[in-house]
């Protein structure tokens, strides 16, 4: 047991181990909180009243959250001291009992910590960000169709551009290694010899490493394992087109794992054409199944079409047996999509997609448009997840000024709360608040943000009553 400067233990629960990745979670587990910075005030004490009510209504007296208050953000300056914002003491206690939840936390200014989630994230390697976005009916949105949209972005979480590895233009550093890339690296590689680095710029790199995309993708594989028909299926969305050796190499990474790993469980869009060919066709030859799989194929040079036809006979001695004769339709569907292109798509045709596997900045983009669909970040759970440890919170910021007017939407954080009673296996209890946020909202008893878009104009309820109203419900 650590030994805390200025918290106090539970004085009864458990700690949460993990084996190779996987919680092992008791009956009493002790789980730190952040109440969060501005709004926290409000939302953590909603948030943490509803799961409590879950918990009791279907397991009584047999399972219990024993909650542990620890201090990030403004909160922990007040107790720790100036520019404090993640004292050791949460880093212990969070390293010791495994699983948190934390309400928003304010962008340190001034000093300190450039970003407490990114901290967070790398501290305890918490590799995949988990953002599910489902829509429920009765909420508010710009769309047309929003019951369309049941995807959940899995988000990587520690490298990509978000590892901070960058110089301002008039650092030193920067106009030296400015200076290396020019006249020394760029003119001995062959592809890009002739570019040049204008003087003045900022520089940042952008890290994408084989081990952190695959454990990554690995977990989003094992995700949709446990899923059921057409939502079998993953997606690799990327800009490889134009970073190949980063977000094209993320892609190459991610079907190399499916079809290796993975192979009794995968197959890729490409495979999954190619078997379709033969199935709707017994009889087909190489070259008309070369056709179908790439209709420029008579116009491509004898290499690529060569190339193509090799790619069909590995395919067909590989898995033609084990996959083929529509077997494949049973399997996790693996393909991957340009990202501005996954931007559209999600609007345009949402059906169509299930899990999207990203690199950092994609999956900030990706999960906040699809969030903005189903209702916002109000309605915006999250999850970090690593091998040792599971941080769950609030996606949106602190909204300081609405704090303490207990009428903020706690709908990310309750949500939050959901997606940690899943990962304790929790399930029932999960099902009920998801059951009680889904007739809240059906009978129009919401809080502020939801009803001043509701048509016709509905009183809203505070963020407390909201909680109460979740509860009724069960």
């Amino acid at each position: 047991m650590p030994n805390f400067e200025k918290l106090r233990l539970p004085t009864e629960g458990s700690v949460i181990t993990f084996t190779k990745g996987i919680p092992c979670v008791p009956n009493d587990p002790i789980v730190p909180f952040i109440r969060g910075d501005g709004t926290g005030v409000d939302i953590w004490p909603a948030t943490q009243k509803v799961i409590d009510a879950a918990i009791l209504k279907e397991y009584g007296k047999e399972r219990k959250i024993n909650w542990f208050k620890v201090y990030a953000g403004d909160e922990a300056c007040e107790l720790y001291g100036t520019y404090q914002y993640l004292p050791e003491d949460t880093i212990a206690a969070i390293r010791h009992f495994g699983v948190a939840i934390k309400g928003p936390l304010t962008t340190p200014i001034g000093g300190g910590i450039r970003s407490l989630n990114v901290a967070l994230r790398q501290i305890f390697d918490l590799y995949s960000c988990v953002r599910p976005c489902k829509y429920y009916s009765g909420t508010p949105s710009p769309h047309k169709n929003p019951q369309d949209l049941d995807i959940v972005v899995y988000r990587e979480n520690t490298e990509d551009i978000y590892m901070g590895i960058e110089w301002e233009a008039e650092d030193e550093n920067c106009k030296n290694l400015i200076d290396y890339l020019n006249n020394t690296l760029i003119p001995k590689s062959e592809k890009i010899k002739n570019r040049v680095i204008p003087n003045g710029s900022g520089i940042g790199i952008k890290p994408v490493s084989k081990k952190g995309s695959q454990r990554h993708i690995r977990k989003a594989i094992e995700h949709a394992k446990k899923l059921k028909g057409n939502k079998k299926h993953v997606t690799l969305v990327h800009k490889g087109n134009i970073m190949k050796y980063t977000e094209g190499a993320f892609r190459d990474w991610g079907y190399d794992l499916a079809v290796n790993e993975f192979r009794n469980d995968c197959i890729t869009e490409r495979e999954s054409w190619i078997l379709d060919n033969i199935e709707k066709n017994p009889d087909i030859n190489i070259e008309n199944n070369a056709r179908l799989l790439e209709p420029g194929f008579d116009k491509l040079t004898p290499n690529k079409r060569s190339f193509i036809c090799e790619e069909i006979k590995a395919v067909i001695e590989s898995i033609a047996e084990t996959h083929g004769q529509n077997k494949w339709k049973d399997l996790i569907l693996v393909d991957d999509r340009i990202a501005d292109s996954i931007f559209q798509q999600i609007q345009t045709r949402p059906q169509e997609y299930s899990i999207l596997a990203t690199l950092n900045l994609n999956g900030d983009y990706v999960s906040d448009a699809a969030a903005a669909i189903v209702g916002g970040l109000g309605m915006a759970p999250g999850a970090n997840i690593g091998d040792t440890a599971a941080i769950f919170e609030a996606t949106h910021g602190t909204a300081p000024k609405h704090a303490g007017l207990n009428k903020i939407n706690p709908g990310s954080v309750i949500l939050s709360g959901v997606m940690m009673l899943e990962y304790f296996g929790w399930n029932e209890a999960a099902k009920l608040i998801t059951k009680g946020i889904s007739k809240s909202i059906a009978n129009k008893k919401v809080t502020y943000d939801l009803a001043r878009l509701m048509e016709p104009k509905v009183d809203p309820l505070s963020c407390s009553a909201f909680a109460d109203e979740i509860i009724s419900n069960f």
